[in-house]
């Protein structure tokens, strides 16, 4: 699988719920997924970033690889952290973004069972990310114009595009 990069404009799109039930491409799409995500040296990757309009994640934190599917964020902590975020659809690039430090997040794993995820500080910040991605946020939406601006010209020059 190729990572699709900014600006594809699938990168903008709100992705469509997966049915867990009736999609047998779920569990082969996840494995490549996770392969390609290791791959990229990356901690989480959505499926739009792959090119497929799918409400699905994989992330792998503290060695602990997970895909969820319709992953929703019920609860966001009050206190948030400014942290570099980098993004396998911006090679090269990293941003200041302000995030909660502690969700909770449902969804479903590839075989249908419900799970919640009370998630801190590293594991947080990835599903939020992540979550983003099946929402058409990047990185470079959450962070001041001005720094927006200067990563898109370090990311163009970088990139040739």
């Amino acid at each position: 699988m190729e990572v699709l990069r900014h600006p594809s404009p699938i990168l903008k799109s709100r992705a469509r719920e997966v049915d867990i039930v009736d999609d047998t491409t779920l569990r082969d799409l996840v494995r490549l997924m996770a392969e390609t995500m290791h791959a990229e040296n990356g901690v989480g990757l959505a499926a739009p970033q792959v090119g497929v309009d799918k409400r699905v994640i994989v992330f792998d934190v503290d060695e602990r690889l997970a895909a969820l599917c319709n992953p929703v964020i019920t609860e966001f902590s009050d206190e948030t952290a400014l942290d570099d975020e980098g993004c396998l659809s911006l090679p090269g690039v990293t941003v200041p973004v302000e995030r909660s430090v502690r969700v909770v997040c449902t969804g479903r794993t590839i075989e249908g069972d419900e799970v919640t995820l009370e998630a801190e500080e590293l594991l947080a910040r990835v599903l939020q990310h992540e979550i983003d991605h099946l929402d058409g946020v990047i990185i470079l939406d959450r962070c001041p114009p001005e720094v927006r601006k200067s990563a898109i010209k370090a990311y163009n020059q970088a990139n040739d595009v």
